[in-house]
């Protein structure tokens, strides 16, 4: 059996120089992939991740060794990556280096950024399997495995919601009354209360709402790309325009506290678990992350962000696939690479992986009792409708860096002085416009 590596490591030049040592599959001075000697697959794979997760299950389970007892004579480098947004710099520094892993994950609206470097794995087993990925098929390819169905929940604790006297809110504007007269019942005697904790040093943490809100506002999944055929799309009563309209009333209401732009993500999460917040938005891996935070979670309880405007509209519920696990056309070894992608799916070993993880399961074969923590949000919202969020396309993704449109941004800079929503609206529907013509998008 080959030796087990775990290569950690964070910075792009170290990753893409271990690629390049190691990555190409060559075997003790043999051919790069290929059989081995008792006939199978052989060769080294490099198998990317960012998730912390992950990491420490991999760690903890022996992937590697357990991969091996089925694939003797192919080994894995797990390489981990400090965080999601150093992933993406970094694959799209090795994509263009001809470096990628023979193995990498994607999100929904990274699919359609790495395409043309990924192999459709429409006949392996493991894409047949699940319930999301042919959804997620880029002209009639899948071209990754979603490794969890993804749901956003907001997660508070029942007791300070009692001792404030407010319950769960079922509108949008019920939500905003809960969190001011949080915001009010506790800043009085705790000035770095946070009704709502939202890190937006880092940025991405307003996600929930910045970039699934649009896609709520009508039920439509595909809103992103429905708006790289619009010349204005931000225009008065266009889903984006009254989706960011009520979150930039909700960040403005004082109840973010006193210094949203000056903590990141990890900091607002230990305010939640310290309860020094009472709510927290978060994607079902939060639950792992509050856990970790505080000995008791006896008291947390979930609830779906209500985005509807009456309690007679649908209440809009987004789901989504979550990590596409896929092959790179960089890879030497992409039958191993394959083979790996069916054992990672298979009874072998993505089952004890769900049961470690809070999120529900992707696999049809592989079906998960939701948490209880988790499914009271659906014991609360049995009317919930389910919208199925495609992320977006490539028009979308070229007018987005035509036009330097970064919604994320957008929510932190919404808490910035001088800051007009109307002003910003009418800004990025002339560069749209724009957009649209100069690359010749319809």
């Amino acid at each position: 059996m080959k030796k087990k590596r775990l290569v950690a490591a964070a910075m792009a030049g170290v990753l893409a120089a271990s690629v390049l040592v190691t990555g190409c599959g060559s075997k003790e001075g043999g051919e790069s992939g290929g059989k081995g000697e008792k006939g199978g697959l052989s060769g080294t794979l490099t198998f990317a991740i960012w998730d912390n997760n992950l990491n420490d299950f991999i760690e903890s389970n022996d992937m590697v060794g357990k991969f091996q007892e089925k694939y003797p004579d192919i080994d894995v480098e797990v390489e981990k990556i400090k965080d999601d947004s150093e992933y993406w710099n970094t694959m799209k520094m090795r994509a263009s280096a001809n470096q990628l892993p023979d193995i990498m994950f994607n999100k929904p609206f990274t699919l359609s950024r790495f395409q043309d470097y990924l192999i459709d794995l429409s006949d392996t087993e493991a894409a047949k399997n699940n319930e999301l990925a042919e959804g997620y098929a880029l002209d009639g390819k899948i071209l990754g495995v979603p490794m969890t169905a993804g749901y956003e929940y907001v997660y508070y604790w029942k007791d300070m919601f009692k001792e404030a006297g407010v319950e769960v809110p079922t509108t949008w504007t019920e939500f905003e009354e809960v969190t001011k007269k949080l915001q009010d019942y506790y800043g009085k005697e705790n000035k770095n209360f946070m009704a709502l904790a939202c890190g937006l040093k880092d940025e991405w943490p307003d996600y929930p709402f910045m970039e699934f809100m649009p896609s709520l506002e009508s039920g439509n999944g595909q809103n992103w790309n429905d708006m790289a055929k619009q010349d204005e799309p931000f225009a008065e009563g266009t889903d984006i325009n009254k989706a960011y309209k009520k979150i930039n009333n909700l960040f403005t209401s004082g109840v973010l506290g006193k210094d949203p732009l000056g903590i990141g993500n990890d900091q607002a999460t230990s305010l939640f678990c310290a309860k020094d917040a009472a709510i927290i938005a978060l994607g079902d891996w939060g639950k792992q992350n509050i856990e970790n935070g505080t000995e008791d979670i006896s008291g947390l309880g979930t609830f779906y962000l209500p985005t509807r405007d009456t309690k007679e509209d649908p209440f809009n519920v987004i789901v989504q696939g979550d990590s596409f696990m896929g092959v790179t056309t960089h890879s030497k070894n992409q039958e191993a690479a394959k083979a790996f992608v069916e054992w990672f799916y298979s009874e072998e070993w993505y089952p004890d992986y769900l049961d470690y993880i809070t999120s529900a399961s992707s696999m049809k074969n592989f079906p998960k009792e939701k948490d209880p923590v988790l499914a009271e949000a659906d014991e609360l919202c049995p009317d919930a409708q389910i919208v199925m969020y495609g992320g977006s396309g490539d028009d979308f993704t070229a007018i987005q860096n035509e036009t330097t449109f970064d919604y994320k941004k957008l929510g932190a800079e919404m808490l910035t002085e001088g800051f007009d929503l109307d002003e910003k609206f009418a800004e990025l529907n002339k560069k749209w416009t724009g957009a649209r013509e100069k690359l010749e998008i319809e």
